[in-house]
């Protein structure tokens, strides 16, 4: 089957848009505002206690008893991780580095470092204003705290995000996914994209029957292994590598804040595909991961802050900075390959033969992980807007949506993926400054 292509008019508006809502007048400045007051306002909390919350994470794998909630703090972590931890550190790292030239590696690493007290902001509140549903499970995220937190005049705010969220899950959470998983599993095996969309879609509907409590199990045994695999290749590769390193860090760092880089690239460009690959790979600002957190077993929204912001340190300083050096480092970065190819020619130009297939591999785990939870934000958000009986019929959308994605063209998933990723932060960012006191005064408390 061919891969399927939308006419290059409808293309180019999509690209527009997707350059207007991620541009220097809208978000970019908004998620750089938000994460920096927020960093300010909490005294740089989220940077002086993560040694500290590293130890709170290592001693949350179990409920305990007496707090409330559905799973373990550790496995929301890991059921967040699982939407965060997908093609964004593999094929979206080697796309800012490809259209943003290697300074995007150091704007992803800012926009992470002040993202980490937006995380943990949007995780205290989901926390701090979740309910109870008709089936008895916790729920919560952005659409819950602006409605409770801001009040009936706001709840049009709500709205828009458990709105836009339902929609952009299928383009994040799932289509972007697929196709990306379908296009290396096709260069690398040869592997028709249809079938491997159809495979993908059948074990998704097998795991996101079960709710969250399956999702979250799921989550917490197969995210640590993977994570675990993909670091310790990406080191060798780096290690071996070694006397590299100090040229692609100096690589990164000057072509951050060159007006025009040696590699042609400006410094807009860097900062606007590191932000925003930084973001769809991290998610900070989105509000999406408060949606996992709100179902954490804990009576401390304060602590479940501080598991949270750990989710944005370990995706994208520690992932995804490996993916960008082992990319620069290799040298396979100034070519025609982009995305997941890329990422793949790197790890085979470091490795040798297994490096192909490894990326392969490691990008259709983390794809699935990243449907998975993914399936769970935006079920949450199509049943806020319209109860209960919407979730078979979402369940079953997105399954299709998983075959869709497989066999469309790269671009276009990307720029339907960043426009409505834009869509949904917005009520969440604004809904973020405006609760801000609160998470003010419950950390302080704390």
């Amino acid at each position: 089957m061919e891969t399927v292509s939308f006419s290059p008019i409808a293309e180019s508006v999509l690209i527009k848009i997707s350059h207007v809502v991620w541009g220097e007048y809208l978000l970019i400045p908004l998620l750089a505002i938000v994460a920096v007051y927020l960093s300010v306002g909490l005294k740089f909390m989220p940077w002086l206690q993560l040694r500290s919350s590293f130890r709170l994470l290592a001693k949350s794998r179990e409920k305990t008893g007496g707090q409330n909630g559905d799973i373990s703090p550790f496995n929301a972590l890991m059921t967040a991780l699982s939407a965060t931890i997908g093609t964004g550190n593999i094929a979206g790292v080697a796309t800012a580095i490809h259209f943003g030239g290697p300074g995007a590696v150091f704007w992803m690493w800012v926009i992470a470092l002040f993202g980490m007290a937006t995380k943990y902001a949007e995780a205290v509140l989901a926390v701090h204003y979740r309910e109870i549903n008709s089936a008895g499970r916790y729920i919560g995220g952005p659409m819950y705290y602006i409605q409770k937190g801001l009040g009936p005049e706001w709840h049009w705010l709500a709205i828009l995000f458990a709105f836009f969220g339902m929609i952009a899950a299928f383009g994040i959470g799932n289509t972007v996914q697929s196709n990306s998983v379908a296009d290396v599993m096709h260069s690398s095996f040869a592997i028709d994209k249809w079938l491997t969309g159809l495979f993908i879609a059948t074990l998704t509907g097998i795991v996101i029957i079960g709710g969250i409590k399956r999702i979250a199990a799921f989550a917490g045994m197969v995210v640590p292994v993977m994570a675990f695999v993909f670091i310790s290749f990406s080191i060798f590769i780096i290690v071996s590598n070694i006397t590299a390193l100090p040229e692609a860090i100096r690589l990164i760092l000057e072509s951050a804040f060159e007006t025009e880089s040696g590699v042609g690239v400006s410094i807009w460009l860097a900062m606007r595909w590191g932000f925003a690959r930084g973001i769809f790979s991290n998610e900070a600002g989105l509000g999406s991961a408060a949606i996992a957190h709100a179902a954490a077993s804990t009576n401390n929204p304060t602590k479940q802050g501080k598991i949270a912001m750990l989710g944005t340190f370990i995706d994208t300083i520690c992932i995804c900075s490996l993916t960008a050096f082992v990319i620069i480092i290799t040298g396979t970065w100034d070519g025609a390959e982009q995305g997941a190819s890329l990422s793949a020619l790197a790890f085979t130009t470091g490795i040798g033969p297994f490096g192909g297939p490894l990326i392969s591999v490691c990008l259709a785990v983390f794809a699935f992980t990243t449907i998975i939870g993914w399936s769970y934000y935006g079920e949450r958000c199509a049943e806020y807007l319209f109860g209960s009986r919407i979730i078979f019929i979402y369940r079953t959308l997105w399954i299709i949506a998983i075959l869709i994605g497989a066999v469309v063209k790269l671009e276009i998933i990307w720029a339907v993926a960043d426009i409505f990723n834009g869509l949904m932060a917005l009520p969440n960012l604004i809904a973020l400054l405006l609760l801000s006191p609160i998470v003010f005064k419950l950390s302080k408390a704390s």
